[in-house]
C-alpha cells in the first residue's frame, strides 16, 4: 500500500505564527498532533542534539514520528547522528553535508563514504536540495545524480528557484532539469519561492504563479514517486520557517500566518495524491 505521509518541522514551530511565541514542546507536539501531522522534523542545524532528546517522549506521547534533518560538518560526524536517528525511529536522515569539495570527483567521494556508511549501520539517507551545501548548485546536483546512481533526493525546489533565478515562465530547458531531481526524489519538502525570495506568502495575489508552478511541481514529483513504489511511505514536510526566512514588515512581524499555511500546503498536497489515487483506480 502506497502512503502519504506529511510532516511539519520543530523548527518551523518556533515560533509557529505572527504573535512570536515560542511554545513549549509538549504544546507543540500537541498542536501538531491534533492538526493532523504524522511527523515532526527535528533540524540539527536550527537546534541540538541536546534539543531532539528534549522532544522526543512528547513527539512519542503524541503518535509523532521523528524525521532526523542533518547538517555534517565532517564526514566522520554523520555516523553519530545516524545512529541516533536509528534508536529515534526515524524513517531516514535527511543530509545538507556542510562538507563541500570544489571538485566534482571530491563531492562523489565524500557521498558515497556518506552512502556507505549508511548501509553500514542499517539507516537511510537522503541528500536534501539545498543552498550552502554539497548539493548548493542544481547543475552540480544533476551531475552528481548521473555519477551516483543509488543517491536519493529529498526534494526541496524553492532552493534552486532561487540558486538559478530561474525566469517566469520557466523554459522547457529549465523545466526538464527539475524533472530530473524530481525524478530521484523520494521524499519532498513544501515551501513556495520566487526567484528572488525563498519563502512566499501563500495568498498575496503577485505570488499565485509561483504558488501554481510548485502545485505543479508536488504533482509531478508524487506522480513520479507513486509510479516508482509500490508499497511504501511518501514523506511530504511542510517547512515553512521563521524569520529570517519568512519575510517581516518594519516591525518585525511576519506577514502571514504561516501555521494557516503550513496547513494549506497540507491541504494542497493531500488532494493532489488523492486524485493521483484515483486516476490509478
Amino acid at each position: 500500500m502506497k502512503n502519504l505521509k506529511i510532516y511539519t518541522s520543530l523548527w518551523a514551530m518556533q515560533p509557529h505564527d505572527q504573535t512570536g511565541v515560542k511554545l513549549p514542546h509538549d504544546q507543540v507536539c500537541e498542536m501538531v498532533a491534533a492538526a493532523g501531522y504524522d511527523g515532526m522534523a527535528i533540524d540539527l542545524g536550527a537546534s541540538d542534539v541536546s534539543t531532539a532528546h528534549a522532544v522526543r517522549p512528547h513527539l512519542e506521547a503524541n503518535g509523532l514520528t521523528p524525521l532526523i534533518v542533518a547538517f555534517p560538518k565532517t564526514i566522520e560526524s554523520l555516523e553519530d547522528t545516524l545512529i541516533m536517528a536509528k534508536d529515534f525511529g526515524a524513517p531516514f536522515v535527511d543530509v545538507i553535508g556542510q562538507v563541500m569539495p570544489i571538485e566534482l570527483d571530491d563531492m562523489v567521494r565524500v557521498i558515497e563514504t556518506w552512502q556507505e556508511m549508511s548501509n553500514r549501520l542499517g539507516m537511510p539517507i537522503q541528500f536534501e536540495s539545498h543552498r550552502n551545501c554539497i548539493t548548493n548548485d542544481l547543475y552540480t546536483m544533476l551531475q552528481l545524480l548521473d555519477r551516483i546512481p543509488q543517491m536519493r533526493v529529498c526534494a526541496d525546489l524553492s532552493h534552486y528557484v532561487v540558486d538559478r533565478e530561474f525566469w517566469f515562465p520557466l523554459s522547457d530547458h529549465d523545466r526538464g532539469l527539475i524533472s530530473r531531481v524530481l525524478e530521484r526524489a523520494d521524499s519532498f519538502q513544501g515551501r513556495v519561492a520566487s526567484r528572488q525570495q525563498i519563502q512566499l506568502q501563500l495568498d498575496f495575489p503577485q505570488n499565485q504563479k509561483w504558488v501554481e508552478l510548485f502545485k505543479e511541481w508536488w504533482r509531478e514529483g508524487l506522480a513520479s514517486w507513486r509510479q516508482r513504489n509500490a508499497t511504501g511511505d511518501c514523506i511530504f514536510l511542510c517547512e515553512l520557517g521563521p524569520p529570517e526566512y519568512a519575510m517581516t514588515g518594519p516591525d518585525g512581524r511576519e506577514m502571514s500566518d504561516r501555521w494557516q499555511e503550513a496547513l494549506q500546503i497540507k491541504s494542497w498536497v493531500e488532494g493532489i495524491w488523492e486524485d493521483l489515487e484515483q486516476s490509478e483506480s
